[in-house]
């Protein structure tokens, strides 16, 4: 390891940006502590971090190479932040060998000093309601676009209602040891009668690997996204939003008697969905970024913005989300401990402990580092479909998105990372600074001082989280009000900062105290 990397590419805007947001603390807790600043100071960065690169509506999508009023339109095709570049692929090292060499962990586990597991599990749990690449088709998607829970609520209307009580607005759910979890999926083996639509071949998706144990089989949970089980951070997090959704229908239903089913369950679903938002800027972006600054959700603050537009996720923002490098090969709890294999299919590990003990195990562990050499074995083919994904789509190169991000383009692979090792495999497989893949260049970046990513990870989140979440249409100026959320929903929301204050009013006994946090202690 040499001692630093090279900063002689990073450009001295940025460079003073990330100095000036990243020191005077005692600047920016003055600023905070000013509601009428603190709200122009959120506006304005929330503002230039969209603005690094151009906004949407994009030029061009993976329909086709150039703009059509298809490519416009049609939202089953990924949007792409720059056009497709021609090169011939079999120049380029095989897929397979860049996942050993640059992605495969070497030994332990290299732990972040700043993210949890919770992190881990709340990226994986949020972004795949939105980020959803077609696996027949790598260049369409099947995603709504919207932050809008669907591994909660299911991604159409049909999902929705096979997952509804049909009373008091509420989710189906079941009382296991007095903890609310969502509904078995199977009884005696098959899918139970309930989940299946009266429309034609159409049921509930329950998806898990052939040789699950029939055992664990039968306690998997009927959920809105398929892989909804998959792990155990997945069901934390359902089980968690579904139980704040059935709670606030109470509270609805309680404030406003005259009120049918579908009046609350949508009510409750409109405060829910804010909820997420707030929690994604408030708790989510914060944690991720290195400022001193924290932002805030601030609904009414951007409707007059440019970059106002229909939400459109584009295929470069799902393949820099594919952080398989913060799943760690163990999990530990209490005195325990699993093999990652071992929470995945298994709900009754959360079951037979509850929820609020494993919120507080997933707060107390490392999260693996974002970055190079450090993906567990399990999910290299995971690395390799990303790539090759990549590559299907004729990206540009790293450095083109730097460009796009206004960083300047790097010269050498020091100015990259300070790791010789990631270094000289960059060397080795592309030759040239300029061969190297986004997808690879992406997580080869050093991680920024207190931050849980790289610089160009970090600016393409802020270009498309923020201009995708303060987009949603229950954020408009029109439709965020009483009238849509009743001051009952409003007094919620306000009152709503973080993943910790859902949980610990929704646990059986109120006075429990869990740490819940993303950061680590």
């Amino acid at each position: 390891m040499t001692k630093t990397r090279s900063t002689v590419n990073d450009g001295l805007k940025n460079q003073l940006e990330t100095f000036f947001l990243t020191n005077f603390r005692w600047f920016w807790a003055l600023v905070q502590s000013i509601g009428v600043v603190r709200r122009w100071i959120n506006r304005w960065l929330i503002n230039q971090a969209i603005h690094k690169a151009p906004t949407r509506p994009h030029v061009l999508s993976t329909l086709t190479p150039y703009t059509s009023w298809d490519s416009l339109t049609d939202r089953t095709y990924s949007g792409r932040h720059l056009p497709p570049v021609e090169g011939d692929e079999s120049t380029l090292p095989p897929a397979e060998e860049v996942a050993q060499a640059l992605f495969a962990r070497r030994g332990e586990i290299i732990v972040c000093p700043k993210s949890t597991v919770l992190f881990s599990y709340f990226a994986q749990w949020f972004t795949d309601g939105f980020l959803r690449i077609d696996r027949f088709d790598w260049l369409k998607n099947t995603s709504n676009h919207d932050i809008d829970i669907s591994p909660l609520y299911g991604i159409n209307r049909q999902i929705t209602n096979l997952l509804r009580s049909h009373q008091d607005g509420k989710l189906k759910s079941q009382i296991i040891q007095g903890e609310e979890y969502p509904p078995y999926a199977f009884q005696a083996g098959v899918l139970k009668e309930e989940f299946y639509s009266s429309v034609k071949n159409f049921s509930l998706e329950v998806g898990y690997p052939e040789s699950l144990d029939p055992a664990k089989r039968a306690k998997l949970f009927a959920m809105g996204k398929e892989r909804g089980n998959v792990q155990i951070g997945y069901l934390m997090m359902n089980t968690l939003f579904l139980r704040e959704h059935n709670r606030i229908c109470d509270l609805l239903a309680a404030a406003n008697p005259t009120w049918d089913d579908e009046r609350l369950f949508q009510t409750a679903r409109n405060i829910l969905i804010v909820l997420l938002i707030k929690i994604v800027v408030e708790e989510y972006i914060n944690h991720i970024a290195p400022y001193h600054f924290k932002f805030l959700a601030d609904p009414t603050a951007f409707k007059n913005e440019k970059w106002y537009r229909q939400n459109w996720m584009t295929l470069e923002f799902n393949l820099l989300y594919r952080w398989h490098s913060l799943v760690p090969d163990l999990i530990t709890f209490k005195d325990q401990t699993f093999a990652l294999e071992q929470t995945q299919w298994n709900t009754e590990l959360l079951t037979s402990q509850g929820l609020g003990v494993w919120f507080e195990a997933a707060s107390q562990q490392p999260a693996g580092k974002i970055g190079l050499l450090n993906t567990t074995h399990s999910l290299i083919p995971a690395e390799i479909n990303s790539i090759k994904i990549g590559r299907k789509a004729q990206l540009a190169s790293y450095n083109d998105y730097r460009e796009l991000c206004q960083f300047p383009r790097v010269t050498d692979f020091n100015q990259i990372t300070a790791n010789e090792i990631v270094q000289a495999e960059l060397r080795r497989l592309y030759g040239q600074v300029d061969r190297i893949e986004l997808y690879v260049g992406l997580f080869a970046e050093d991680t920024r001082k207190n931050s849980a990513v790289g610089a160009l990870i970090g600016r393409l989140v802020g270009v498309d989280a923020f201009s995708q979440a303060l987009t949603n249409p229950l954020l408009a100026q029109p439709i965020f009000n009483e009238k849509t959320f009743t001051s009952l929903g409003v007094e919620i929301i306000n009152a709503t900062h973080n993943l910790s204050e859902i949980l610990h009013r929704n646990l059986p006994t109120q006075n429990q105290k869990f740490q819940v946090t993303m950061t680590r202690q």
